[in-house]
C-alpha cells in the first residue's frame, strides 16, 4: 500500500543532534532514500511479497506483536541491567518489565498501528519500526501509571497492587512502617523514571529515514512535555482546591487526551510519511476523542465496575482532583441553590476517608444535578465531532474502519449501569468563561 501522499523532505531538516547507533538483532534497517517511480512490474504469484505478509501477521494480532518487540525490548534492557546489579534488576527493573508485559488492550500501540496503516505505510522496515515505536509507548505508559498511582495514593491497579504499594508491602517488616511506606515511594519514582529512559532509548535506536526520525522526534518530545504539564495542573488543582471547569478541561486536554489519542496517531501518521493535511485532520479527530475519553474516564471513576476498570471507585473524589464533572456538578447545584448537594460535594471532595455510602451521597448529587447527563453528552458531542474529522481525512479502507472502532470505543462507558437515562434538566450554570466565584475545600 502507498502512502496517501509523499512527504516533502524539506518540511522537516533532519535532527541536529545524533542518534544513538542500535545493535544490529534490536533495531529495523534504515529505510532506503526515496527512488524514482519504477514501471509497474508483472503480478508473480510466485514471489509473495514479503512486506505484505509482515502487514498481515500484525494486522490479526495488533496487540500480540506490539507485545512480541515488548519482549525483545524487555529483554535486552534486563540483561544490560542485570550486568549492573542483581538486586536492582530483580526487585526495580524486573517489576518494570512485569508492570509493562501485564499492560491492558495497547490501546495507545493499536491506534498507533492503524494510524500507520490507514494512512498508507507501506514497507517491511516500516513494520519492525512501528511495533518498536509501540512498544516505547507502552513503557512511556507505564511511566505515567506508576507515578500517577504514587501522587494519587492508589492501591490497586489493573486489579492488583499498584507497584509503590507491592514494594512496600515487600519489605514491611524490614523497618517501621512509615519507612517502608517511605521506600515504596521512593522506589516508585525510580521505577517510572527507568521506564521513562527505556521508552526514549527505544525511540532514539529505532532505525528511521531522516525526515520520519526528525517529525517522531518532535510528536515525541511534545507529548513528554504536555503529559508532565497536565499533570502539574492537576495536582495544583487538588492543592488549591480548584473547581474551574476550563481548567479542568485543559489538565484533562494536556495530561490525557493528547497523549492517549491524537499524539498515538500523529505518530502513526509520521511512520506512514502522511502529508500535512492528513495529519491534521488525525489530529483533530484525536484530540476530540481524547477529551471525550478522559471525560469519560472521570465518569468511571465513580460509576465504573472496578472488574472493568481495574481500579476502586471513588479516587478522584477521595483525592479532590479538579475533574470537569465534579466542577460541573457543584456550579450546578449552586445555580439551583442546592444546598443539600453543595454540602453533600464539599465534605466528599478530598476527603480521603469517604465511606462507600459516603461515594453513594455523591453519585445522588452528580445524578440529581444532571451533571453525569451533560458530561455523557458532551462525551458524545466530543466523539460525533471527532469522527467527522476522521471521516474527512482516509480514503475508506479495511484499516481506516478498524481505526474508526478503537476511537469508538475508546469513549464507552465500564459503568455497572451503563449510560443514564436522560433526567430533568437542572438549571444552567454559569458559562464557562464566566467570572463566577469559584467554591474551593
Amino acid at each position: 500500500m502507498r502512502p496517501i501522499q509523499a512527504k516533502d523532505p524539506s518540511a522537516a531538516a533532519p535532527s541536529p543532534v545524533p542518534r544513538l547507533s542500535a545493535s544490529s538483532d534490536s533495531s529495523p534497517r534504515a529505510k532506503r532514500p526515496h527512488q524514482p517511480h519504477q514501471p509497474h512490474q508483472p503480478h508473480q504469484p510466485d514471489r509473495p511479497d514479503p512486506a505484505a505478509d509482515a502487514f498481515d501477521a500484525v494486522d490479526a494480532d495488533v496487540a500480540g506483536a506490539v507485545g512480541g518487540a515488548l519482549e525483545r525490548v524487555l529483554a535486552d534492557r534486563l540483561a544490560r541491567a542485570g550486568a549492573l546489579d542483581t538486586l536492582f534488576t530483580v526487585e526495580l527493573a524486573g517489576r518494570v518489565a512485569r508492570f509493562t508485559r501485564e499492560g491492558g488492550k495497547r490501546t495507545r500501540s493499536q491506534l498507533l498501528w492503524w494510524s500507520m496503516r490507514a494512512c498508507g505505510g507501506g514497507d517491511g522496515p516500516t513494520v519492525a519500526a512501528t511495533l518498536r515505536i509501540g512498544a516505547a509507548l507502552e513503557l512511556l505508559q507505564t511511566c505515567a501509571l506508576v507515578h500517577d498511582d504514587l501522587m494519587d495514593g492508589s492501591a490497586l491497579r489493573r486489579g492488583r497492587p499498584t507497584l509503590h504499594a507491592d514494594l512496600r508491602d515487600r519489605y514491611a517488616g524490614s523497618a517501621p512502617a512509615d519507612r517502608t511506606a517511605r521506600f515504596g515511594e521512593a522506589s516508585a519514582v525510580l521505577a517510572g523514571d527507568l521506564a521513562l529512559a527505556w521508552a526514549d532509548d527505544v525511540v532514539a535506536e529505532t532505525a528511521l529515514d531522516p525526515a520520519t526520525a526528525a517529525t517522531v522526534g518532535r510528536v515525541w518530545s511534545d507529548m513528554r512535555t504536555e503529559m508532565v504539564a497536565g499533570q502539574f495542573l492537576d495536582l495544583q488543582g487538588q492543592l488549591t482546591g480548584s473547581r474551574s471547569r476550563p481548567q479542568a478541561l485543559r489538565a484533562a486536554h494536556l495530561k490525557s487526551a493528547l497523549y492517549s489519542v491524537q499524539r498515538p496517531l500523529a505518530l502513526g501518521a509520521a511512520m506512514a510519511g502522511a502529508d500535512g493535511r492528513t495529519t491534521r485532520a488525525l489530529c483533530s479527530a484525536g484530540r476530540c476523542v481524547g477529551m471525550a475519553f478522559q471525560l469519560r474516564d472521570d465518569l468511571d471513576d465513580v460509576f465504573g465496575d472496578p472488574r472493568l476498570t481495574g481500579k476502586s471507585c471513588g479516587d478522584d473524589i477521595r483525592n479532590g482532583k479538579p475533574t470537569y464533572l465534579a466542577a460541573l456538578a457543584l456550579a450546578r447545584a449552586e445555580a439551583a441553590a442546592d444546598r443539600p448537594a453543595m454540602t453533600v460535594l464539599e465534605r466528599a471532595l478530598g476527603n480521603e476517608d469517604l465511606t462507600p455510602t459516603g461515594l453513594d451521597g455523591v453519585r445522588d448529587v452528580l445524578v440529581g444535578t444532571g451533571a453525569r447527563q451533560a458530561v455523557e453528552t458532551k462525551i458524545a458531542r466530543l466523539s460525533a465531532r471527532g469522527l467527522r474529522h476522521f471521516d474527512g481525512a482516509l480514503p475508506d479502507s479495511v484499516a481506516k474502519s478498524r481505526l474508526r472502532g478503537l476511537l469508538t470505543s475508546a469513549t464507552a462507558s465500564r459503568a455497572t449501569d451503563g449510560p443514564p437515562d436522560p433526567v430533568r434538566p437542572a438549571p444552567a450554570a454559569p458559562p464557562e468563561g464566566s467570572a463566577a466565584p469559584e467554591n474551593r475545600r
